[in-house]
């Protein structure tokens, strides 16, 4: 344990001063670390990678180049450094060692990430939220909250990813978590309407909080869905964000009503301007408040999304991940514990954010405890759902498998509604056939260019 302390202290050391220097004429210091990189290297492998990232550094018209130089000038020296720090270090670096560590000594898997929800309460209504039918009266007590995350410390996992409800409803709690936990990284998804100037630079000062903030396209389309007035605030937010150095992006729910806006280049456009480093793009799932099939993304609409993301990430200055069409980057599913999973504010413990069942409540039991639960083994024991990795979702795109899961674990419903997995998934066979065969043609189209291209 001592040497793993002077290694994390000599790796933040190096950290900082590369982070510093890399500041200091980003355009001109990117190539060289990246050269200092491929001479260190020892596995072919990863001075491979150096080789690719330095021509693409050299580009000055590269994406990924002028990414990385905007999110150098634009975040602070504070969140510079702490969120660098944790991100590599002890997120990146050293927790898979602690991870591995435990899962020898505890014989269960640890997940990289942990999803928490601090309220339940909102002070929004937006149509269709997945978590309109928990209990929207409740907070987790800080005293749960402290010794969950603790817990997670322990075990290995680095990056706590914060919902609710709207978390910043408890803005000082997460903060006074953040400062005590400061060798992690945590990642916010808010609606973005509580962030003023100074709650921004509150942030920014304690340095190790990222932000993902909600928005349905422009302002009609944000507004329909979340309430008059909601789009400039969000606007405002996001501005001040930006100009207190704070590392934020934007988080996106594509529907039948806004595909065509998300998937705009004058969208994605607006959101770099604005100063967002990433977005987090998600289909829309009948799960929550006034659940609706109608409303769901077209299989069409969702093939449109598939190739829009593909196409801006050859092209934009910023970082996109579509969390239903990246099956294959992930390898299937990331939820039940592989990946990730969700504790909702009332303590009950989910295979993910949008699969309301559980076998356990973190109020009764330990972490540790939790992640040995049958829907979690059950979980991973299935993944991938599909051998399609464009139909990675047990929900909307393989719901029998989904259905057999929670009735043979179980596992109770969580939401209000006391929704059963059958009442759940039947509904959606037809649209899981529907997407199906159009991702069969994706999927089949692509594999005949690789191996085409592989000749």
């Amino acid at each position: 344990m001592a040497f793993e302390g002077a290694k994390a202290m000599l790796g933040e050391a190096v950290v900082k001063q590369l982070l510093r220097y890399l500041t200091n004429k980003p355009e001109e210091n990117l190539v060289k670390i990246l050269q200092w990189g491929e001479t260190l290297a020892r596995e072919p492998m990863h001075k491979q990678y150096a080789r690719s990232w330095i021509n693409a550094m050299k580009d000055e018209n590269n994406n990924w180049r002028k990414l990385a130089v905007r999110t150098l000038k634009q975040v602070s020296p504070t969140v510079r450094d702490k969120t660098g720090i944790n991100f590599f270090i002890h997120a990146g670096l050293l927790a898979p060692t602690y991870r591995r560590r435990s899962e020898e000594k505890y014989g269960v898997h640890i997940p990289w990430a942990m999803l928490i929800d601090p309220t339940g309460k909102c002070n929004l209504r937006c149509k269709g939220c997945w978590a309109a039918e928990y209990d929207v009266t409740k907070d987790m007590d800080y005293s749960t909250l402290d010794r969950v995350i603790g817990e997670a410390q322990d075990l290995g996992i680095r990056f706590i990813v914060v919902s609710g409800g709207e978390p910043t409803i408890r803005k000082d709690d997460l903060m006074a978590l953040a400062k005590k936990y400061d060798e992690l990284v945590f990642h916010v998804f808010t609606n973005g309407t509580l962030i003023d100037r100074e709650t921004a630079q509150e942030f920014a000062d304690i340095g190790n909080l990222t932000f993902a903030i909600s928005i349905e396209g422009f302002e009609d389309e944000t507004d329909a869905r979340r309430g008059k007035g909601v789009f400039k605030k969000v606007m405002q937010a996001m501005d001040n964000l930006r100009e207190a150095g704070v590392v934020f992006g934007f988080s996106a729910t594509y529907n039948r009503e806004n595909t065509n806006t998300i998937g705009s280049d004058e969208f994605i456009d607006l959101m770099i301007d604005k100063g967002c480093i990433f977005g987090w793009l998600f289909t829309y799932v009948p799960v929550g408040g006034e659940a609706d099939l109608e409303y769901m993304a077209t299989p069409e609409q969702r093939a449109y999304m598939y190739e829009t993301v593909n196409r801006w990430r050859s092209e934009k200055p910023i970082f996109i991940a579509d969390f239903w069409n990246d099956g294959a980057a992930t390898g299937g599913c990331i939820a039940g514990g592989r990946c990730y999973f969700h504790i909702n504010a009332t303590g009950e413990v989910e295979p993910c954010a949008f699969i309301h069942y559980a076998n356990m409540n973190i109020k009764d039991t330990t972490l540790l405890e939790a992640l040995k639960s049958p829907l979690f083994k059950a979980y991973q024991e299935s993944i991938p759902f599909n051998e399609n990795p464009l139909r990675p979702c047990p929900m909307i795109d393989n719901p029998e498998k989904l259905q057999r899961i929670v009735e043979e674990t179980g596992a109770y419903p969580t939401q209000v509604n006391n929704l059963t997995a059958a009442a759940l998934c039947q509904p959606l066979h037809g649209y899981a056939k529907a997407w199906g065969e159009v991702a069969d043609g994706i999927w089949e189209k692509n594999s005949a260019k690789k191996t085409e291209t592989d000749k």
